[in-house]
């Protein structure tokens, strides 16, 4: 089933252990993102600031500290070149933080791994969204979720996803 895993070399460069010190923070938080950005069409910031300092606390434990040091410096790559992309228009704010909070969590060596699986989730998020939007059930449930009149996509559903499945891809075959 993940035979495509086994073509990356090597198939996942985090460790198992850092993956399973950062699932029991990333898994809620990544949950609650994904709602608030359904209903509301936002992220919070306390979320993203929330994530961000369990990896500054657990990420003390779950990482060497060269490691530590480099996956920080990764996350300020990854929030200039999102608040790059954000000034035109092409990826929103809340966004842009989210993954940059998210973005420690993620091994540097993983990069192919995190883009195919954020790739694979968008397109499974976009269709299920759409797909559920179109129900008048799904939308007689939520009424109050904005994402069923907005024309932009709730990023969230899919950034949250994809760094749950990471993490689990990683606790199961990492190294």
């Amino acid at each position: 089933m993940l035979d495509w895993l086994a073509s990356i070399d090597p198939p996942v460069a985090a460790s198992r252990w850092s993956a399973w010190w950062f699932l029991p923070f990333a898994v809620p938080i990544s949950v609650y993102v994904a709602w608030t950005d359904l209903k509301a069409m936002r992220i919070p910031n306390k979320s993203v600031l929330l994530l961000f300092g369990c990896f500054l606390g657990a990420g003390l434990v779950a990482l060497p500290l060269p490691e530590y040091g480099w996956r920080l410096v990764q996350a300020l790559a990854v929030l200039a070149i999102g608040f790059f992309l954000n000034q035109f228009g092409g990826v929103g704010a809340g966004d842009v933080k989210f993954a940059a909070a998210a973005s420690p969590l993620v091994a540097t060596a993983d990069g192919k791994l995190i883009m195919i699986l954020f790739a694979s989730v968008l397109l499974a998020a976009f269709a299920t969204h759409r797909g559920f939007r179109a129900l008048p059930f799904a939308r007689r449930v939520t009424p109050e979720w904005q994402s069923w009149t907005r024309h932009d996509f709730p990023m969230g559903l899919a950034l949250g996803g994809a760094l749950i499945f990471y993490l689990i891809l990683v606790a199961v075959y990492g190294v």
